[in-house]
């Protein structure tokens, strides 16, 4: 870390802060300028208690972080980019990745008519909530262990692998017997104790960052999981809440191209999520494929009219089976297939 003291500080009160510094383990190295003085601290930030409470000392005018305190997801420990493997298939690779199905599984028949009409047109995972938290608690909360099982009969038929949501920790062990990929939603984004049990799964994790999270909390979050021995996760930009109404949450592509920087972990985008309308999903769909993510999650619908849960960002079969036509010149441009 770097110590900033405030200009025309006295020797002596800069004494009193590498003294401090050295106190908390770490090796000063004063730099004296003729108005201001910076003293650097040489030690791991990740290990040492922290500098920055040296804020409280009145000749210190800031302090400065130099390491990153995501080590696992950083690029600075593995510069290359991790692929998620799950069951055989590759997420982070050559080969973009299609996950789609429905906001909530419903009944049998809606699962396993968007099962076989996603796997159609070229989605090799299948997504849906069999536990859907909801903003209001009269809202449809899912069908849970039955909406899992109807999971596992899609699985079955179609071949497709499944990722689902899981909401707490003590729901984690049966989900992870159907899912192949458990879902942390974005109000669970820093459930720490559901990160660490999901982490102890085994099984590949898609994190998706909470409605107001920081870039930096994000890659936070996915450290705990890889800390917890979990190497397979997956970070998931679903839009976050700002400002504006328009759309029902705004679409972070930025964070993509940041992510994709500063971890070396795959990226999927969620457009439904992201923005809300459904008619502006094939759209994202195209912007997240030029920013780099490494696959996408979409949800569709039978009769999005007739959904149980935010029909309105439900695309149906029609505008799925045109987003896939639609992406392969797109992700050619990118070096990628589907």
């Amino acid at each position: 870390m770097i110590i900033v003291i405030r200009p025309n500080t006295s020797r002596e009160k800069v004494e009193e802060v590498i003294a401090e510094v050295e106190k908390l383990g770490y090796d000063a190295r004063p730099i004296f300028g003729t108005n201001q003085t910076v003293v650097a601290a040489i030690g791991d930030e990740r290990t040492h208690h922290t500098l920055e409470s040296l804020n409280v000392l009145p000749q210190v005018e800031q302090v400065m972080r130099v390491q990153k305190r995501y080590k696992l997801v950083s690029r600075e420990s593995h510069p290359d980019n991790s692929v998620v493997s799950v069951d055989g298939i590759e997420i982070g690779g050559a080969k973009f990745s299609m996950m789609a199905g429905p906001c909530s599984v419903e009944n049998e028949e809606q699962l396993l008519m968007t099962a076989h009409a996603v796997k159609k047109a070229g989605a090799t995972i299948l997504r849906g909530g069999a536990y859907k938290p909801r903003t209001s608690p009269y809202e449809f909360q899912g069908l849970g262990k039955e909406g899992l099982r109807l999971l596992q009969v899609a699985k079955d038929e179609t071949g497709l692998k499944i990722i689902t949501e899981v909401l707490s920790e003590r729901d984690v062990e049966h989900v992870a017997q159907t899912a192949d990929i458990l879902q942390i939603g974005a109000r669970n984004s820093q459930n720490f104790q559901l990160l660490i049990e999901a982490a102890k799964s085994g099984k590949p994790i898609l994190l998706k960052r909470g409605l107001s999270e920081r870039i930096e909390e994000w890659l936070l979050a996915a450290e705990y999981i890889l800390s917890y021995g979990n190497p397979n996760v997956l970070l998931c930009e679903r839009g976050i809440r700002t400002f504006e109404t328009y759309t029902r949450n705004t679409l972070d592509l930025v964070a993509v191209a940041i992510a994709k920087r500063e971890s070396h972990l795959p990226v999927i985008v969620d457009p439904s999520q992201g923005c809300g309308r459904a008619d502006l999903v094939r759209i994202l769909c195209r912007g997240a494929v030029a920013m780099g993510a490494d696959g996408l999650l979409i949800e569709v619908h039978p009769n999005p009219a007739e959904a149980l849960s935010d029909g309105q960002q439900q695309v149906d079969f029609n505008s799925f089976d045109q987003l896939m036509q639609e992406l392969p010149p797109i992700l050619k441009a990118v070096g990628r297939e589907l």
